[in-house]
């Protein structure tokens, strides 16, 4: 057994090919900055087109995207998530059609009516981002329709070691190091009150998983359904030091505010097909805070 994994060098990517080996799968790993990895771009057709038909993949999982929903991210996500899961899908088709197909969806593409968010709740395009996201997952279903296996998994908030520093959780598990250590005295956080979810990216990793190995072609929100605040986050952060992150936080009114204060999932339907996150809230922070 075989598989691709497209933007393997970011934290699911990581995971994923840790859960494709453990399951005896041989991965093939793309990414633009190479690594240890094949080295190429999934905005480029022949490529794409070359890779899959050398490999002859059983699965393909399209993790590749600028983590940012800025306007500035506006053609890179354009080329990575859109136009990459146009020229997976067709590569797919002509080559392989007995393959299964991941493709990312995120819970930002969803209207937010500050409630818990299903599959079936209408996209937003609120930004470039989800753009092409909710183009990505429109692609997906025309496919399905030409009888491709084509999965997609809405993706909330999910955490692990491998995040980049610029992450709210890395900078938060960071800077509570750096005031122990002393090379900080405090932290400098937006809103505090916003909740979401912070699941483990290896549990999520082991849900992608599960998902495209169903008989039923399906999208599903791979996530934990639970919200915890960003005061949350930092109350177990310090704690797990002997700290109280009342003394060592300050939230000035020029701090990041994000555009929502609640962005929540209804994960029943992954649950309802056996796959639950195993990891809670506090033990996540024990990882990150133990890397």
């Amino acid at each position: 057994m075989k598989a691709i994994i497209f933007g393997i060098n970011g934290q699911d990517g990581y995971y994923l090919s840790e859960v494709c080996r453990r399951h005896n799968i041989e991965v093939t790993g793309v990414s633009r900055s190479s690594g240890n990895w094949t080295q190429g771009n999934i905005a480029d057709k022949e490529f794409v087109r070359q890779l899959i038909s050398e490999n002859l993949p059983d699965y393909v999982f399209h993790l590749a995207a600028a983590s940012t929903t800025k306007h500035h991210a506006l053609y890179e996500n354009h080329d990575a998530i859109a136009t990459g899961t146009i020229h997976v899908l067709e590569a797919v088709k002509d080559f392989v059609p007995h393959c299964r197909v991941f493709i990312t969806g995120s819970g930002v593409q969803f209207v937010n009516q500050l409630k818990p968010i299903k599959e079936t709740d209408p996209f937003d395009a609120s930004s470039p981002y989800s753009i092409a996201r909710i183009y990505s997952v429109y692609a997906a279903r025309y496919y399905r329709k030409l009888g491709i296996k084509t999965y997609v998994g809405y993706l909330f908030h999910h955490e692990s070691p491998q995040r980049k520093g610029n992450h709210l959780s890395k900078i938060i598990t960071t800077g509570v190091k750096e005031i122990v250590s002393g090379k900080r005295q405090k932290l400098t956080i937006g809103d505090v009150t916003v909740q979401k979810e912070w699941a483990f990216a290896g549990d999520i990793a082991e849900g992608i998983f599960s998902l495209v190995n169903q008989d039923v072609v399906t999208e599903a929100n791979i996530s934990t359904g639970i919200a915890y605040s960003v005061e949350d986050w930092l109350r177990e952060c310090f704690a797990y030091k002997g700290l109280d992150w009342k003394d060592f936080v300050q939230s000035p009114d020029t701090a990041f505010k994000p555009e929502y204060p609640l962005l929540l999932s209804d994960n029943s339907r992954m649950l309802s097909i056996g796959w639950k996150p195993e990891t809670s809230f506090r033990k996540l922070v024990q990882i990150m805070m133990e890397e």
